[in-house]
């Protein structure tokens, strides 16, 4: 029987005794806070920034995943070899992520269990098996770029005296930085992905002003889309690298640390409209970094003879050879950016698995443990990696393009069970999506 039009769903207790994304203490408190009386109140309560700042915090941790070293990879290849044609496409893909993660948080907030978790009650065992498969894939692939990412920053800044796959050692240990800082709170952890993105914003503005784009030519590749043959598979990879199907997973559970009411209409209508404010300045942050990286590449490589040739690992050294030292050399300023960007990237991964593998397999582990399973997942295929291609730079840049096309093809097995559950009236209550949104995504 779904639910009557004032309720939202409610979980049982046998649900209850499951696993869950926060236990209560974990959460922020948000009952009792700028709250008017309830009674006589149809809607959402009035806007209070109290309550905004007290929900701000998983959309920005959400927004890591559009700012990772795919994403970057992806960025200064298109920025290099399409110059600013692909900005209208790095924009829209933000606005359609940005739809995407909208819902993964509407599914979280109106039912109180993330994406992983509804699968796995709502599918069949051959079916949850199957898409748990293939956003651990997903998750595998992301996470090689995001540690591949750290190592090579790691690289640059220690001059070389740290080969990749010592990069790869050190950047496997943040897991253990998590754990270290989820002690704390989340409010914590929250504030440490924020100095990250600062440093993202800071490195990358940096390099914008030294390297001076054109402004004008960037603004008509924002506003007139242009494709060409040529361009392909760099439009696919910036599809791909900005929509991330672990991401999806990630927002859902992301949204329970705080805490709601769910047995009224208006709290949970409440959180929704906050969380969209927040989620949508995270990604707008997120699109002005990432058109930094793709017209900084654009103004200095476009049309080049080494544009094809441009990766993570000597993007670098390249725009040190163009720009020279300065006040601060722009390779040390490329590689902080990177540092920060990998190592944001790798821990939100650790979270994103640490809900994926509990929501699909329902296990009750301590936290360090599940950490240290989802961090083996991937850093055994990038340790591989980090030794097979140290000496072959061109070969690892291929290869991170071709992850962030892999990011592409694995976007339906999350996208689809999304936009199943969301529109379902006995899953969702009143807040399921309508058919125009549904299938305008």
């Amino acid at each position: 029987m779904p639910p009557e039009d004032n309720q939202v769903p409610l979980l049982s207790d046998e649900e209850s005794d499951q696993d869950v994304a926060y236990e209560s203490g974990e959460k922020v408190h948000i009952v009792g806070i700028d709250e008017p009386d309830d009674e006589g109140l149809l809607g959402a309560p009035p806007f209070s920034w109290k309550k905004l700042w007290l929900f701000t915090g998983p959309g920005f941790l959400m927004s890591i995943a559009f700012l990772d070293p795919g994403n970057l990879e992806g960025d200064l290849q298109a920025g290099a070899i399409a110059g600013y044609s692909l900005l209208w496409l790095l924009m829209w893909a933000t606005v359609i992520g940005l739809l995407v993660q909208l819902l993964s948080a509407r599914l979280g907030v109106a039912t109180g269990r993330h994406l992983a978790e509804l699968c796995r009650e709502e599918y069949p065992t051959w079916a949850r098996m199957v898409l748990w498969v293939m956003a651990e894939l997903a998750l595998i692939g992301a996470d090689i770029q995001e540690v591949i990412g750290s190592a090579i920053a790691i690289k640059i800044l220690s001059n070389g005296a740290l080969p990749l796959w010592a990069g790869v050692i050190i950047t496997a240990c943040d897991c253990f930085i998590f754990l270290f800082l989820e002690n704390y709170g989340v409010r914590k952890l929250e504030a440490f992905f924020a100095v990250l993105i600062a440093t993202m914003a800071v490195s990358f503005a940096w390099m914008f002003g030294e390297t001076k784009p054109s402004g004008t030519e960037l603004l008509l590749g924002v506003l007139i889309p242009k494709l060409s043959s040529k361009t392909i598979k760099q439009a696919v990879g910036v599809v791909g690298c900005i929509i991330m199907p672990h991401n999806v997973f990630l927002h859902s559970a992301l949204v329970q640390s705080r805490e709601i009411d769910h047995t009224k209409k208006g709290r949970v209508q409440e959180a929704l409209n906050y969380y969209s404010i927040e989620s949508a300045a995270a990604l707008l942050i997120s699109f002005i970094i990432n058109l930094f990286v793709t017209t900084v590449f654009a103004k200095a490589f476009y049309g080049t003879e080494v544009a094809s040739t441009i990766g993570l690992v000597n993007a670098g050294q390249y725009l040190q050879d163009k720009y020279g030292g300065g006040l601060f050399p722009i390779l040390y300023i490329w590689a902080i950016g990177l540092l920060a960007a990998g190592q944001s990237s790798t821990i939100t991964g650790t979270y994103a698995g640490q809900f994926i593998m509990g929501g699909f397999l329902n296990l009750k582990l301590k936290k360090w443990l599940r950490a240290l399973i989802t961090r083996s997942f991937a850093i055994v295929p990038t340790m591989i990696v980090a030794l097979v291609f140290d000496t072959s730079e061109a070969a690892l840049d291929v290869l991170n393009e071709w992850l962030n096309v892999l990011q592409s093809i694995q976007i339906p097995f999350a996208l689809i069970p999304l936009l199943c559950l969301v529109s379902k009236e006995q899953i969702m209550g009143t807040f399921k999506i309508g058919s125009v949104l549904k299938v305008s995504c």
